[in-house]
């Protein structure tokens, strides 16, 4: 499905299942919805709207290749929802996702009814920093640990698309608590989709400085904080520092899981954001 922003841009999503409508804004940045399938399952309960964001899945890039900035994004997801016609939304974002879910819920507080915030951060400070280093190291003695950390060390400034999406698939078994045949397996269902460059190049620029820790008490909606135990990005450390700013919010962290906890924890990730927002 798709519809055309106010400035001339076309944006596209998916939408399955029936019930109430979930708006989920994936991660990367620069990668299609593809890679969330059905999240779990969440579909049975929820009519899922999963937006392709600006550059992917049949989503227009930007004539300007520097504008995929937070809130580039945020206002992409303004005007998702007035497509949509809804008053509030129910809005999940996960990993970059998450970060935009972030920073719409604080800039347009009224608009979010319940707000899910999956394996993302606030910022990648110091103590971020630190347990990524520590998760990398557990994983040391894996097979496919030396190439994957060498991948996550390329310089991509000068990549293209095609570059960078075989730099991401050998890093991605970092991404998990385990990986084996079955997770394997998941990655070979997204492994075709063009990667935005322009997009992962953009967020690179400005992680560092990144940081929403004085946005999140603007954050009214109820909130559901959830991680994996062994996100080596988004981990316990993150969570943390987004459940304590958030007033309320609660936080879940998923026992044997890595970042693609709705993958490796599929049951568990399902049924504590289904309740959360049927409550």
């Amino acid at each position: 499905m798709k519809f055309t922003t106010s400035d001339g841009r076309k944006l596209t999503y998916r939408r399955l299942g029936a019930g109430p409508m979930l708006v989920i804004h994936p991660g990367g940045p620069g990668f299609t919805s593809a890679y969330l399938g059905d999240l779990a399952g969440l579909w049975e309960r929820y009519t899922l709207v999963i937006l392709n964001p600006r550059g992917t899945g049949g989503s227009d890039r930007p004539a300007d290749r520097g504008a995929y900035h937070l809130d580039d994004y945020v206002s992409d997801l303004e005007e998702l929802r007035q497509h949509l016609g809804l008053e509030q939304m129910l809005l999940l974002g996960y990993s970059h996702g998450g970060l935009v879910a972030q920073a719409y819920a604080s800039a347009h507080p009224g608009r979010v009814r319940r707000l899910v915030l999956a394996s993302t951060a606030a910022r990648f400070g110091p103590e971020q920093k630190a347990a990524t280093q520590a998760a990398k190291e557990r994983r040391s003695g894996q097979t496919w640990y030396t190439d994957a950390a060498a991948a996550a060390a390329e310089e991509v400034d000068l990549a293209t698309d095609e570059q960078l999406r075989d730099i991401v698939f050998r890093e991605m078994p970092l991404y998990f608590a385990h990986f084996g045949p079955v997770e394997a397996g998941y990655l070979d269902t997204f492994r075709s989709e063009t990667i935005n460059g322009d997009a992962l190049r953009v967020f690179g620029q400005e992680v560092s400085s990144l940081d929403l820790r004085s946005r999140l008490p603007s954050i009214i909606a109820p909130t559901l904080v959830i991680a994996g135990d062994e996100d080596f990005i988004c981990g316990p450390v993150c969570a943390a520092e987004i459940s304590a700013a958030i007033p309320g919010a609660r936080e879940v962290i998923v026992g044997d899981a890595g970042h693609m906890v709705f993958v490796e924890q599929a049951q568990a990730f399902h049924d504590e954001v289904a309740d959360f927002l049927g409550t």
